[in-house]
């Protein structure tokens, strides 16, 4: 599936998951190496755990980040 996140320098997130397993994670923009850190660190863990793990991260002063926008991402996929 292609995100469109909302509020964060990324401007896509490709995510796959299977049987609620994340595959594979990939952000077009943002601060590349962190959120590749961050793609490798979900792979094969459950949706619903990443979601607990990521939702809520603000960036700064924004009300958002990459990561929260990957939980809402998730979340609109289980």
């Amino acid at each position: 599936m292609k995100y469109q996140p909302k509020g964060v320098c990324s401007t896509s997130i490709d995510i796959e998951l299977e049987d609620g397993i994340v595959k594979s994670v990939a952000f077009t923009g943002g601060c590349n190496g962190n959120l590749q850190g961050i793609s490798r660190l979900i792979q094969g863990m459950k949706a619903e755990e990443a979601i607990k793990r990521l939702k809520g991260i603000r960036c700064g002063f924004k009300s958002t980040s990459c990561p929260d926008q990957l939980a809402q991402a998730l979340e609109s996929m289980i």
